[in-house]
Order: structure tokens, then C-alpha cells, then sequence
């Protein structure tokens, strides 16, 4: 199928349309590592009512903005989309898509101009999560695109240099007699990329013993590792984060050598993060993150939800005589019982509850609060939390989302509300990939 592209949309795709039918409609076509402007043969993969994916089988006219990707799993490795095109023009893009997504849901016209935030381009997670295989022979590695099949790799562009030169380590001495029972490894570097955390989600028939000498191996061979967990899949729910997770996550441990948090400082404070727990993955963007969600807002309360292991609330302590920082992974919580000062009350509770429990609101009436943080996972924060936000009241919200689809549809009620955008900014934190990070500086 000879196909045009007209544009980038969320999630990767390259959207085209069939020649239009009798009934003067043309079938959208999603094609992935394509560019706008560019003329493909598609081989059509799956087909729907209305809709068709498929894959490009020859190039017939590239855009000018095709750039040659660096890594060697490219279009086979599901983690990155954008690697064919120049960075100036990735940013365009997905500021092109916060926009028009923000239009299309929930008809919010951003006035403001999108101030973008760039990232350096490679090496840049402090943190990744690797697929283990064991048999015939120990393998590292990622899902295939579009798929849940096993791609063994050696390297990730986007990782730190810690995290690769471990990869590497591993996968040279043959995983160091890994236990059958593993099947993800998670490796967490400090924000120096000189020590990082270890943890492994492991099998039903997973053995603390086995593990410890495995953990043992490996804090033998690769000194750089500060701690090594292992939990059970079993109890495993993925943690929001840029770009896979939702809920909140309540680990249970199999065995544990080491370490069980590491120090991650930034500019302005210095962070207990455990394993398993959710924090920024973009070392080099968090301290600009932190500046415009901070900001120089002061007063008396400020609420700061979803507030993970206290990366804001740490911060929002020195202009807010109460802050209130709402997290519900226990793993999170804790963490951000140890990094906040008196001034903050750390609350393990799940947002929407807190914010509809009998004792907030007998609190509310007496210290509405002059700022609201929220950074939600992907899912949103969804019509109970936003109308209860809606009732709150404050005069400034900033809103961090990693989803413009789910942002669009909790802003809708803010600005009914009589709120406005008083700026919008895009973070890369996740270039060469679709993601978009974005904080939305809400006021009335």
C-alpha cells in the first residue's frame, strides 16, 4: 500500500489515509518510524473497522529530518521511536502533539506559548529495567516492538554509562551463576552514575538462599553495586513511571544483601530512594523539573500529591510553613518520611481517598491550601480527585503529567472552573522515545 504521511501522533505513529471510498472516507493507516511528509510501501499488519497498522517495506521519498539511528536495535527494540529524527525536530513534535491532543479531547486551546525544556540526548536514564534469560545461556535484554518476544542486547544508548559498563560486566561473566528463578533485573544509578541498587523480580519457585549467593557474586565482582534486592513477581504491580507504570507499588521481599536505598542528590536536597521505589529517570533534567513545579510560590499549606519519595515537598518546605505530601506505595512513603523536614506531613494514603476522607475534610475548611502539586502516574488523576480539587479551590495548581491524553481530560474541570494556563512547559525527560512530560502552571 503506497502511503503519505501527515503527521506524528501520540504514542509513535505515523498517520496516513487510504485513498478516500465511495462514502468519501479514507482508512487511517498507523505506520511506525516514519516522518511526516514521507512516502512509504506499507505492508499492512493488522486491519480493523476503520483503521489499519502496518510497517514500512520500502522507502520511496524520506523527509529531510531522517537522521541515521545510532543504536544497533533500532526498530527492533520496543524502548525507543524517534532515534530517525534530529532532535530539534522530535521537540516540535511532541510539542505539536501536547498541543493538538489538549485541543482534540478536551478542546483546551493553549494560549501560552510551550516552553521547552531539552535534554542531552543519550545516556541520560539513571535507571532501567532488563529482561533476564538463563537458558541455553545467560542473556540481557528488552520486549521486541510490539511484542512481549525476548530481544537480547548488549548495550542501551539511552542508559548511563554506569549502567552499561554493568550490562557489559554481567553479560561477560555469564550472569555469574543466576538463578533460574530471575526474570527481570532493575539497575537504579545515584545521580554521580558512580554506585547503583540492584533489584530482581523473581519466580514462584525463586530461592532466598540461591538468591543470596547470587547477590553475593555480584557485589564480589561489580563493587559499584551498593545493594542487591530481590522480590516476587507475584506481588508485583509496575510503578508509574515515564513510561510504563500506573499503580502504586507494595514489594515483596525474597532476599536482600547490601543496601536497601541509595543517596540520589540533587541542587537543592539530597534523596533516600529504595528499590522499588518511583523517582525522575532524566538525571540531567531533575533540577529544572523541580524549579518551575517549585517555582516562587509561598504561603501557609501546600499539598503535594502523589508525591512520591518527596522529590517537591522537600523543596515547596522552605517557602510553606505546612506541607501535606500524599504518596501511596509504601515504598515511596517511606522514603519520603526519611527526606522531608518537620514542616512536611508525610501521609501514606492513596490520593483520592485522602482527599475524600472525613478528616481532610473537616481540615479543609480551616487551611485552604495556596498551592496544589499534583504528579499522577499515567493513568491520571481521574474525576474524583480533580473534583475535589475543583472544591479545594487554591489559587495555584501545577500540574506534572506524563500522559497529555489523561491531561487533557483532568484539566477539562480546572478551566470550567474558571482556572487558566498561565504557562505550559514540555520536559524531554525521554528523548528518542514518544514520551511527554509535561507541567502545566494552573491559576484563578
Amino acid at each position: 500500500m503506497l502511503l503519505s504521511i501527515e503527521k506524528l501522533i501520540y504514542g509513535g505513529d505515523g498517520l496516513a489515509r487510504t485513498t478516500p471510498s465511495a462514502d468519501g472516507r479514507g482508512m487511517a493507516v498507523f505506520v511506525p518510524f516514519v516522518l511526516p511528509g514521507e512516502r512509504v510501501e506499507a505492508e499492512i499488519q493488522q486491519q480493523k473497522p476503520g483503521f489499519a497498522r502496518g510497517f514500512v517495506s520500502q522507502m520511496v521519498e524520506a523527509s529531510p529530518d531522517r537522521v541515521a539511528a545510532p543504536c544497533p536495535y533500532f526498530e527492533q527494540c520496543g524502548g525507543c521511536h524517534y532515534q530517525h529524527i534530529s532532535y530539534e525536530r522530535q521537540l516540535e513534535f511532541k510539542a505539536a502533539i501536547l498541543r493538538e491532543t489538549l485541543q482534540r479531547i478536551a478542546k483546551i486551546e493553549l494560549k501560552p506559548e510551550i516552553r521547552l525544556h531539552a535534554s542531552l540526548t543519550w545516556n541520560y536514564r539513571n535507571r532501567t529495567r532488563l529482561q533476564v534469560r538463563t537458558a541455553p545461556e545467560f542473556a540481557l535484554g528488552y520486549f521486541r516492538f510490539g511484542s512481549h518476544e525476548f530481544l537480547p542486547v548488549r548495550e542501551c544508548p539511552i542508559s548511563s554509562p554506569l549502567i552499561n559498563r554493568t550490562m557489559s560486566r554481567l553479560l561477560e561473566l555469564r550472569g555469574l551463576q543466576c538463578p533460574a528463578a530471575v526474570e527481570e533485573v532493575e539497575l537504579f544509578a545515584d545521580a554521580a552514575d558512580e554506585r547503583l541498587l540492584a533489584w530482581a523480580f523473581c519466580g514462584r519457585d525463586a530461592n532466598s538462599k540461591e538468591l543470596l549467593r547470587w547477590a553475593e557474586l555480584l557485589q564480589r565482582e561489580l563493587p559499584e553495586i551498593s545493594g542487591v534486592m530481590c522480590f516476587s513477581s507475584r506481588r508485583r504491580s509496575k510503578e508509574r513511571s515515564e513510561s510504563e507504570d500506573d499503580d502504586a507499588m507494595n514489594l515483596r521481599s525474597v532476599a536482600q544483601l547490601g543496601a536497601k536505598a541509595i543517596r540520589y542528590r540533587t541542587r537543592d536536597h539530597d534523596y533516600q530512594v529504595s528499590a522499588g521505589a518511583f523517582f525522575q529517570v532524566n538525571r540531567y533534567l531533575i533540577d529544572e523539573l523541580v524549579s518551575v513545579v517549585t517555582g516562587n510560590a509561598r504561603g501557609e499549606v501546600a499539598l503535594d500529591l502523589y508525591a512520591g519519595v518527596g522529590l517537591f515537598s522537600s523543596v515547596l518546605a522552605r517557602n510553606f510553613h505546612h506541607i501535606f505530601g500524599v504518596e501511596a506505595s509504601q515504598t515511596s512513603h517511606g522514603d519520603c518520611v526519611q527526606n522531608v523536614p518537620a514542616n512536611v506531613k508525610a501521609v501514606g494514603a492513596r490520593t483520592e481517598d485522602y482527599l475524600t476522607s472525613d478528616y481532610f475534610r473537616n481540615r479543609k475548611g480551616q487551611k485552604r491550601p495556596d498551592l496544589i502539586v499534583l504528579d499522577p502516574p499515567r493513568m491520571g488523576a481521574g474525576k474524583r480527585v480533580m473534583s475535589a480539587l475543583v472544591e479545594l479551590g487554591a489559587p495555584l495548581v501545577r500540574y506534572v503529567s506524563c500522559d497529555p491524553a489523561t491531561l487533557a481530560r483532568d484539566l477539562a474541570p480546572m478551566l470550567a472552573a474558571g482556572y487558566h494556563v498561565a504557562e505550559a512547559h514540555l520536559f524531554d525527560l525521554f528523548p528518542q522515545t514518544f514520551h511527554i512530560e509535561s507541567v502545566m502552571l494552573l491559576a484563578r
